[in-house]
């Protein structure tokens, strides 16, 4: 069984079911510091999504897009703070992550 803390921190701080319903998140897989989904259609043609902790203590985040198990880089972003993080998802992807 692995550590789920860094995976489950992340969500939280993207704001957790709000920002699967939001976003139309699925398929969420973690590992020890990483956080990855599919996202639903959305304006920069990603549907992919990779968020990783990196030895800085901020994200670096990968959006993808993957057709049949092929995957093509769309945009990357180092050293993000977790306060930054949905507003780099809106900027990227024009999806908001909450009603608010």
């Amino acid at each position: 069984m692995s550590n789920l803390t860094v995976a489950k921190t992340i969500l939280s701080q993207l704001g957790g079911n709000k920002f699967i319903a939001m976003t139309g998140a699925k398929n969420l897989a973690g590992d020890e510091n990483s956080l990855s989904m599919r996202i639903g259609r959305n304006s920069s043609n990603s549907n992919y999504l990779k968020i990783t902790l990196n030895s800085l203590d901020t994200y670096d985040l990968k959006f993808s897009r993957i057709v049949k198990y092929q995957e093509t880089k769309v945009q990357e972003y180092s050293n993000v703070y977790n306060e930054m993080l949905t507003d780099i998802f809106t900027k990227h992807t024009g999806m908001y992550t909450s009603l608010f």
